[in-house]
Order: structure tokens, then sequence, then C-alpha cells
């Protein structure tokens, strides 16, 4: 009987059932003992695997509770299929692929459940780099168990592929699916981990091109203005654990610090909330074994109640680790100590909310000011950046939706980098980089087709006669008395310019119309970070063979998770 993942992407053998499942299971052992017994002793997998790191091995008790899935797919943002692959047949074929893409774009909102259920179904799915790693299943298990296996597929695919997109996916779709064999077998998981893995997958990478240092075509966020000596690229790590045959590894770490600030400012300036949740991560290249060390800023506090240092210390609500850190200097020296596999891993989470120790990176003062008779709007914008005057920030995209009916758009900009443009109804206004410091303006004016509505309800009185107002039961005797009262009745509408308005406002007002708003704001901060932790060091045990020293990459990176500002 020969084995059917070296024919097709099915993962299935001529036995179905339970028995099957245990035939093709002792063929997986077999050829993977084949395998590992041409390499050297130390490459059998039969060593006690490393604990932690991304591709850590589900332990024995999860296995045996683990997922039992059935499909595993990959699609793209539009929905293409890139990766599909049925572990047990008992499912419709590919159209379940095309089943979940029309279910998940059909729900309201942007924000889709993980957990869908169709049919006899469920449906388990996470979005990485815009494509969707999904899992199905007929059984009743844990969604968190499929979650999480699907976190660590996205971790492997990236270290094995470089990077985790679309166009490397197609590049390496045999890599894929000699992965997905090793991984799952008929449904249940084998072992996530690289230093398994890395003695049975025999399919190398494909890139797109060689790797170079000191490529700088592209702005870096390690900083691509100094010198090249000491600059990597942003894409410098984007590059497979495991070098091919022809090349040699290159030992080199990379650890960035990335912070996402969440903010929601009312339209009077004040905060309504300050959210900012960072992690740091680690990319390493080193062979297994390699200890590191990880000096984080002293004054770094855990919790209200903690203090540490003579300055302004750097707090945090919560924090959490990796289970490989090592944790004994922690507490004195703030240091902390791995040995991480080859790979990608987050080494720490934190999170600090509405007590941050620097001022916000951005401030938006707008002023509007529309012609209700001819329906002109007209905003003004003025963004002030409060980074320091040696930072930056860069890809800064102003999103503003406007009123239905908006046709046209002039603009006046303080600077000729900057641009604006009318798409989807709202107005986008971009800004390649803003120096820390400075101010940058626009006045922008729409025409719209309708009239806008003022959002602002008034009151008019209505200088017709009417039917007296029935306050009391007609019988009473007293409505009547009650109606000759009232002067005239009062009428709710909206300040519609075809009707007549209020005499303070006059032809135009500042008050916004209906659909104005509220504007969102998308950045990057470059080395620079919104809590202030920094990494003081970073220290390798690594002996190197000859004369090359491993090299070690540190970034700090701050990004906008979602920056609302009310107008």
């Amino acid at each position: 009987m020969s084995d059917s993942k070296a024919v097709d992407g099915s993962g299935r053998n001529s036995l179905t059932g339970p028995s099957g499942r245990w035939v093709s299971r002792g063929l997986s052992w077999l050829r993977r003992r084949k395998i590992a017994l041409k390499g050297p002793a130390h490459a059998r997998p039969f060593v006690p695997e490393p604990q932690g790191g991304a591709g850590q091995t589900l332990s024995s008790s999860l296995l045996s509770r683990t997922a039992m899935i059935s499909q595993f797919f990959i699609l793209s943002s539009k929905g293409d299929p890139l990766i599909y692959k049925d572990f047990r047949g008992d499912s419709g074929g590919r159209d379940v692929a095309e089943l979940f893409y029309r279910k998940l774009t059909g729900l309201p909102g942007d924000e889709s459940p993980v957990v869908m259920y169709h049919g006899d179904r469920h449906f388990i799915h996470i979005r990485h780099s815009g494509l969707y790693l999904v899992a199905t299943t007929s059984e009743n298990v844990s969604p968190f168990s499929l979650l999480e296996l699907l976190t660590r597929l996205a971790t492997l695919l990236g270290d094995y592929c470089g990077s985790l997109s679309e166009g490397t996916i197609s590049r390496n779709v045999a890599l894929v699916y000699e992965l997905l064999d090793e991984v799952l077998d008929y449904g249940y998981i084998q072992t996530t981990s690289m230093e398994m893995l890395r003695n049975f997958i025999q399919t190398e990478a494909v890139v797109s091109k060689p790797f170079s240092l000191f490529d700088l075509s592209s702005v870096g966020l390690f900083g691509a203005e100094t010198q090249q000596s000491k600059v990597a690229p942003s894409s410098a790590a984007s590059r497979p654990v495991l070098s091919s045959r022809s090349e040699s590894q290159k030992n080199e770490v990379f650890l960035d610090v990335v912070e996402r600030l969440s903010v929601l400012i009312a339209s009077n300036g004040s905060q309504l909330k300050v959210d900012v949740q960072g992690e740091i991560r680690l990319k390493s290249f080193l062979p297994g074994g390699s200890e590191m060390r990880i000096g984080l800023t002293e004054e770094f506090c855990v919790g209200k109640s903690e203090f540490r240092g003579y300055g302004p210390g750097i707090r945090v609500d919560e924090v959490s680790f990796h289970s490989s850190v090592n944790l004994d200097e922690f507490e004195s020296h703030r240091i902390l100590r791995l040995q991480p596999p080859q790979g990608e891993l987050i080494v720490m989470r934190y999170q600090l909310s509405d007590d941050l120790s620097s001022p916000l990176p951005f401030r938006l003062f707008p002023s509007v000011q529309w012609n209700r008779g001819s329906g002109r709007l007209q905003v003004y914008l003025k963004l002030r950046c409060d980074l320091p005057p040696k930072s930056q920030a860069l890809n800064v995209r102003l999103h503003l939706p406007l009123p239905r009916g908006v046709v046209s758009l002039s603009q006046e900009l303080s600077s000729p980098e900057q641009k604006a443009e009318l798409r989807e109804g709202a107005l986008h206004w971009d800004l390649p980089r803003v120096q820390g410091g400075s101010q940058l303006s626009g006045l922008f004016q729409v025409s719209a087709v309708n009239p806008l509505v003022s959002c602002v309800p008034t009151f008019t009185c209505s200088p017709d006669p009417v039917l007296p107002v029935q306050l009391l039961h007609p019988s009473s005797g007293v409505s009547s008395c009650l109606a000759s009262m009232l002067p005239c009745p009062l009428s709710s509408q909206m300040d519609i310019p075809s009707l007549p308005g209020p005499p303070s406002h006059g032809p135009s007002t500042t008050a916004p119309p209906l659909g104005l708003g509220p504007a969102s704001l998308s950045f990057e901060l470059p080395r620079h970070t919104c809590s202030g932790l920094q990494v003081r060091f970073l220290r390798l045990s690594f002996k190197p063979c000859g004369n090359i020293n491993p090299h070690k990459w540190v970034r700090h990176l701050s990004h906008s998770n979602a920056y609302v500002i009310r107008i």
C-alpha cells in the first residue's frame, strides 16, 4: 500500500475510518523513521523537543482532547482558494470554501465572527496578512484549540516561506502541502514544533529575490536615514528560517517592540479612551540552544502600586510572558532570559489603559462652515504632531466621512507632498511624512447635489391656523380653554434649506451637517513607543564558527489601531 500524501494533497490513503487513521499514522511514522535515520544522530526525532517557541509541540494531554478537523483551506482577500486540503472526505468538497466566503461577506458589519455554524459543520477562521486561514469540523470540539492551531500554522508558514502573503503562498504550494502533511494526519494534530518539522521537510522555499542587507531602496522602519552598516530594511526578517542547501545560514536575530494605539477623542478635545497593546516579537535565525538576555527599561513597572527608580516610571496594567522565558532576573534587573528556537515567537505582551506618560502623537483641530442655501461645505483641518522634534510619523492617512450627495472637492494644502481625494463618500488626506512638533493644514470645500441637513433640530412656529390641541379628554370641557391659551402650536422640524431657519443662524452656520465625521487617523511611528518601553540591550551566548559574529537588530514601532476623533 502506498502513501497517498506523496501523490496528491488529500492526506488520505485507501483505508477510511478509525482503522484507516491508525494505518495512516503508522505509514507516516515509518516514513519519518526512514528519513530520520538518514541524517546524523542529533537530527533524529527521538531527542526531547525544546519547550517554548512559536512552534511548540502540543502536549499529550491536549492532543487527546484536541481538535479533529475535516478540512483546511486558505483564501485570498477576494475569496480565491490558494490552498485546499480535505483530511477525512466527509464534506462537500471545494464548494465548502466558496460557501464560507459567501457567508462571511454576507454578514453585516466589518468584524466577522471567528466561529460560524452552517448545516452540520463548524467554520473557524483567522485573518492574517489579508488571508483567511479556515478549518472546518463536524465534531463538537473546543474552538480555542482550533484557533491556537490556526495561529501556529500561520507562524509556521511565515517561518518556512519567509512571510505570509498571497504571493509567497502561491510560489510555495508544494512546501505548504508538505508542511500540512506533517502537522496534520487524518485531521489529527501531530506536531507544530519547528525543531521536529525541520527533520522531515525536504522542499525548499521559493523566494521572489535574494535578500540583500543593504537594499535600502524603500523606506525601512529600522531607520533608513542612518548609516547602512547599522541599518537593516524593514523586509530583512521576511525570509525563510531554513536556508537553502546552496546558501549558508546567516546568524541573525530580530527583536521588535510593537505597540498598537487605540484612542477616542471627543469633539471638545477631551480624551474618552486611550489604550495601548504592546508585544515584544522575536525572530531568530540562530541555531537552537543559544541563550539570549533581553534587558528592558529599569523603570518598567507592572500595576499602579509598584514604583521603581527615581524618575517617572513606565507603567503598564497587565503583562504576560512566553512559557520559555526565565524570569529570575526580571524582578531585580528587568532582564528576560530565554533559549528561543529558530523561528518567530512573542516574548512578552503588555497592556496600558488611560495612563500614558507622554502626550498623544496627534491632535486635530477642525473648523466646519457650510452654506445651507447652496449646499457648499467648507472644512478646515489643522493637524498637529506632538512627537519629539527628532521623531517623525510615516504613512499618515486621515479618513473623514462626508454627507451623502457630495460630488466635487476643491483643496488647498500646506505642502506639496500632501494628497487629498474624494473616494467612496469620504475625504482621504494622505501625508507621507510628518515631523515631530510640526503642524499641517488643509482647506477643503465640497459641493453636494442634494441640500445638506444639519444635525441640530430647530423649532419653528407654524404661521397657519391649526385645530386646537386636545390636552385632556374631550368630554371634560377644559381642553378648549387650555387650547385657547396656546398662541400657536410648536412643530419640530429639521433645519432644511428650503424652510426658514432661526434668524440667529443666518445663511451659513458652524453646526456640522449630518453624515460628517468622525475622523480617523492611521500612522506608523518608527523608533517610538507610546508607553516609553525600550530595550536596553540584547546579549547572546552564541559561539560563532570562525570569525562570523551574529547580527542583532532591534526595532521600536508604534502604529494606530483605532485613532478616532469626533467632529
